[in-house]
């Protein structure tokens, strides 16, 4: 079984950070600080709360005032880099919301170890006003991380962070931002622009098509394609018919699905295959084609939920295009699988042209 990514914080790891807090503060107490932190509760805790739990540890043990303490935050931040090290803008985020600078200085620093997009929000939601000037003005540094914490600090929908409800109601703090960032030099930059504005058209389509719209007219590189393009793709999903349109993807009249053949009958932990082959009227011309499946996954509760995947983009310029395709039913972590009577479907420019039913057995 592979390591759960909350196992990074062993003894080891700790004592390192004990070792590394001590030379910036030498009053620490480090068996009692280790022993604080794996106490009987340790066990229990997720990733996020171990990273909350360390910054808590580091709160109590750092016995000095909140700007002396951030001082040694700021020394050892270089040392606690990556996801695991993000207990080290969490304690800015749980203990500096009422020092507005100082807080925010030391999370540009930060972030470039450790990132701090969760850590971000609550200032967001304290001083909107001031943030969104602070967001502006990282848009223009000569750090990456820096420029990138401006656009995925601020997305209403960053998965496992804070909510920002205000922004899922108007986007329209975040577009600013978002614009000053679009052409960035960095593709790690460009990929948070995208990803913010994904989370903003699954409660304003509109709003990200007319500015995909507008950005592709602004400019045809390779770079802003790609950008507008991952920024639509849960649109695409959707068959959202401007979003399509946008990318070529007209009405599929010219193409049929033939041969459409799949496992009757599949047990999980197997793997599920099917084929088709799809074909194009010679008389109408070629036109892009977005070519997904669709499984309708049975629920527990014996409703179906469908889950859409991509297989390519094409121009069929023969007569045909074959499909082979194979999906595992393995037991995995981020999805359950329940036994009973499931659907593959064939989907081309956001229409369905296929489908057939299949049996999912325990």
């Amino acid at each position: 079984m592979a390591a759960l990514l909350k196992d990074v914080y062993n003894p080891n790891y700790i004592s390192h950070l004990a070792d590394v807090v001590e030379n910036s503060y030498p009053l620490l107490q480090k068996k009692q600080f280790i022993e604080a932190v794996f106490n009987e509760e340790w066990i229990d805790k997720e990733l996020k709360a171990r990273t909350l739990h360390l910054a808590q540890q580091l709160n109590l043990f750092i016995e000095l005032d909140y700007l002396q303490s951030l001082a040694v935050i700021k020394q050892i931040a270089p040392y606690f880099t990556g996801y695991e090290g993000m207990f080290i803008p969490a304690f800015v985020e749980c203990y500096g919301l009422h020092e507005f600078s100082a807080s925010i200085d030391a999370l540009s620093y930060i972030t470039q170890f450790a990132s701090a997009e969760f850590a971000v929000r609550p200032f967001i939601v304290q001083y909107p006003q001031q943030m969104q000037s602070v967001l502006l003005t990282w848009c223009n540094s000569d750090d990456r991380h820096i420029r990138r914490l401006a656009s995925e600090g601020c997305r209403p929908r960053l998965p496992w962070a804070m909510a920002l409800p205000e922004f899922k109601k108007d986007p329209n703090f975040i577009l600013p931002v978002l614009d000053a960032l679009k052409n960035d030099d960095s593709e790690y930059v460009r990929r948070s622009v995208a990803n913010n504005l994904n989370d903003i058209a699954k409660d304003h389509p509109l709003i990200v098509v007319n500015l995909a719209q507008q950005w592709l007219a602004e400019s045809e590189t390779t770079e802003t394609k790609r950008l507008v393009k991952h920024a639509c793709r849960s649109l695409l999903k959707q068959a959202h018919p401007s979003a399509l349109a946008l990318f070529g993807y007209l009405p599929p009249v010219h193409v049929e699905v033939v041969d459409f053949k799949a496992d009757k009958v599949v047990s999980i932990g197997e793997v599920f295959t099917f084929s088709c082959l799809l074909t194009h009227q010679k008389s109408l011309p070629l036109n892009k084609l977005r070519i997904e499946f669709a499984i309708d996954f049975m629920k527990k509760n014996g409703q179906q939920a469908r889950k859409i995947f991509q297989l390519s983009e094409a121009v069929i310029n023969k007569n045909n295009k074959p499909i082979c395709k194979s999906f595992s039913f393995k037991k995995i972590s981020t999805r359950q699988y329940y036994s009973g009577q499931h659907s593959v479907a064939i989907l081309v420019n956001g229409v369905q042209l296929a489908a057939i039913d299949f049996m999912l057995a325990g």
